[in-house]
């Protein structure tokens, strides 16, 4: 089958379907991810087709949001690397921000049984898998729960966090690029997310590369606002040192 075929007929499965992801179309074509990577790529840039994680859906559909399952089954090496790397980044001691995400809840999973942290979450996955820790004081934000991220949303959280200053906050985000800035699909979420962002000294974006590039419905912040973005060997070394001329540190793990 030829490119212009491939293309095709992957234009059709996301359009049937509603989305489409690298593994299952690499599987069905016979072909490398690295393959359907560049097709999805080439697609994305005729207008044809919107990256998203893991894949791709069809143009205008910037609302999408894959749910938490999904999320946490994709890329999880890559996730996993990114967390180990962030380890680094937490203080020795004070106060810490957790937003909701898959890789950010990782974070959570890793924490150093000797850490001496004051933690503030919105996400209720990451609250529970702190909340054993020995050496946490935990604080959960609340607010309406939106069933897609298991994360508190809306007034309550927002008023919190107002009321807050961390040392650093670690931050998810389903899109990022030095063009379009920080992006996710739900404005409830993206208004929690700018939140968070105002509320820590430092900012830290825990990202896998696939999300680079993409861009989503709600805006929550420019790339700038972050001071390091912890990322996987997928990002090339000049996407990385793109993102490094714009004022923020880039870590490939």
């Amino acid at each position: 089958m030829y490119a212009t075929e491939r293309h095709q007929e992957i234009l059709r499965l996301a359009r049937e379907g509603g989305r489409v992801d690298v593994l299952s179309l690499a599987d069905q074509f016979q072909v490398t991810a690295e393959t359907i990577r560049r097709d999805l790529k080439a697609l994305d840039r005729a207008g044809l087709l919107r990256r998203v994680h893991g894949g791709a859906i069809p143009a205008g559909r910037l609302d999408f949001e894959p749910d938490l399952a999904e999320r946490e089954s994709t890329a999880a090496d890559e996730k996993d690397r990114i967390a180990q790397a962030a380890v680094a980044e937490l203080p020795a001691e004070g106060s810490v921000i957790l937003d909701a995400g898959s890789t950010v809840a990782r974070l959570a999973n890793v924490f150093p049984l000797e850490c001496d942290l004051t933690v503030v979450t919105h996400a209720l996955p990451v609250a529970a898998r702190l909340a054993d820790h020995p050496g946490i004081d935990l604080h959960l934000v609340g607010g309406r729960v939106r069933n897609r991220t298991r994360a508190a949303v809306d007034a309550w959280a927002l008023r919190a966090y107002s009321e807050i200053r961390a040392d650093v906050v670690f931050i998810g985000a389903n899109g990022f690029s030095p063009a379009h800035g920080l992006t996710t699909p739900d404005l409830a979420e993206a208004a929690v997310k700018r939140a968070v962002i105002a509320a820590a000294r430092r900012v830290v974006l825990l990202a896998d590369s696939a999300k680079h590039g993409q861009e989503h419905f709600a805006r929550f912040g420019d790339l700038s606002q972050v001071d390091l973005l912890i990322t996987d060997t997928s990002l090339s070394p000049e996407d990385a040192a793109a993102i490094e001329a714009a004022g923020t540190e880039v870590v490939r793990a």
